[in-house]
């Protein structure tokens, strides 16, 4: 949604979240168990091994966790772990007069990834802007921080949605505002290297300098009635299909329906029809490879507190959505946009804006990651119960002391189990890697 009114931090909570407690056999133990040493720790050549004891302080770490290939009837069925990021929020804005950030939209680098997303960061005037930062491939590490689109004559430029072509080249469909009717439409900017980005002509700015937004980057839908007053607003969803671009659209003067345009050109597509019989945001649609189909996922979300998804064979026409997830807590109470992250071939998990006021304008980006679960338990409960993800392929639980248990793993869908191990003995600041499937 584009705003109204409408250094670069990363916060990473080295404490338990907010509900956690503390378990009597986490608490520091004395005697044996304590001394028994890294040597009874590590279980040679079994999927689950020590590696390192030089992790983060007060956590155990997991590495190898990632989601596994598309699971499309984890999909139907709703039986998906995704797992707050322990970076709450992953992405903060900068510091400055104006802060509102959202409109996550991911494509995959050489490097890792790059980020695109819009609002306000930290920028002087209330005007939304596109944004871009590239991402290591663990999520990690954080670099190039950048405006890429300003404004320009227009009041706002925001809701991108981000495609990587064949050749290379990244296709950013975002919305400017207002157009010669006093409404929201879709525009479209290219790049070829994902970090400059010119218009129709094909000129980049100087240097590193953003592109400035121009009446002439809107596009054309043919045939949907009354294109010149609809209102597509932060609904936008572009999509790459063989030879062909879609866009998926919903328009506020003709609300009820999400829309499919079609063409070669994304800057002149042609309409299909309905795609989907909900009143709902679309921002992204993916598609994966499962059991030798093609499966579609359409992610929307309603301004509230939570996310949802369609799941289709079938591009052009998306059953009822269903639930992704809900906000974990008053930090991500209003959720106001969404982006899938995957390499490709499986869905990583998503990137998502999200706010704890009614009135939209206090957005960060927050991160779910898709991976498989892991317990440790004892006799005492489960120690990693209150596991937070580090990027898509870790998960870390807080340990005050050496706790002896087994490490059982689940699939991504949380209830699978995919490898329950012998008795060991953990201890606050190691490492364990997980090589099963």
């Amino acid at each position: 949604m584009i705003s109204t009114r409408r250094k670069f931090v990363l916060t990473d909570h080295r404490k338990p979240l907010s509900g956690t407690t503390t378990l009597p056999w986490v608490q520091w133990i004395s005697g044996g168990i304590a001394l028994m040493g890294l040597a009874m720790s590590t279980v040679q050549g079994a999927p689950m091994k020590r590696v390192s004891s030089h992790g983060d302080h007060g956590f155990v770490t997991v590495e190898g966790v990632t989601a596994g290939p598309f699971n499309a009837k984890a999909w139907e069925h709703g039986t998906l772990n995704f797992t707050p990021d322990a970076r709450w929020p992953l992405l903060d804005p900068l510091k400055g007069a104006w802060r509102n950030i959202y409109a996550p939209t991911v494509v995959s680098e050489g490097t890792g990834f790059r980020l695109y997303y819009g609002g306000w960061d930290g920028s002087p005037t209330g005007n939304d802007r596109l944004y871009s930062i590239h991402a290591d491939r663990d999520f990690l590490h954080f670099t190039d921080r950048r405006t890429v689109v300003e404004n320009g004559p227009f009041i706002h430029v925001n809701n991108g949605s981000a495609v990587r072509a064949s050749d290379g080249t990244v296709r950013l469909m975002a919305t400017q505002y207002p157009d010669s009717h006093g409404m929201n439409k879709p525009a479209l900017f290219i790049s070829r290297d994902g970090a400059r980005f010119a218009g129709r002509e094909g000129k980049r700015p100087a240097g590193n300098l953003p592109y400035s937004a121009s009446a002439t980057d809107f596009i054309n839908i043919v045939g949907y009635p009354n294109f010149e007053k609809a209102d597509i607003n932060g609904m936008n969803a572009l999509f790459r299909d063989g030879n062909q671009w879609r866009l998926y659209f919903g328009d506020f003067k003709n609300w009820g329906k999400v829309y499919r345009a079609s063409g070669t050109d994304p800057r002149r597509l042609t309409l299909e029809g309905p795609a989907l019989n909900e009143g709902l945001m679309v921002n992204d649609v993916k598609r994966f490879q499962s059991g030798g189909n093609a499966w579609n996922v359409m992610l929307l979300h309603q301004n509230g507190d939570h996310l949802r998804y369609s799941l289709s064979r079938d591009a052009a026409r998306f059953p009822p959505s269903k639930t992704l997830f809900i906000n974990q807590g008053p930090e991500d109470r209003y959720i106001v946009a969404v982006g899938m992250v995957t390499d490709g071939k499986r869905p990583l998990g998503v990137l998502y804006g999200a706010g704890a006021v009614q009135s939209l304008d206090r957005n960060r980006i927050f991160a779910r990651w898709l991976q498989k679960r892991v317990g440790f338990e004892t006799t005492g409960g489960n120690a990693a119960a209150e596991g937070r993800a580090k990027g898509p392929h870790r998960l870390q639980f807080p340990l005050r002391g050496a706790a002896r248990g087994r490490f059982v793993v689940y699939g991504d869908d949380g209830t699978t189990v995919r490898y329950r191990g012998p008795e060991v003995t953990i201890h606050p600041g190691e490492v364990w890697r997980y090589r099963g499937g």
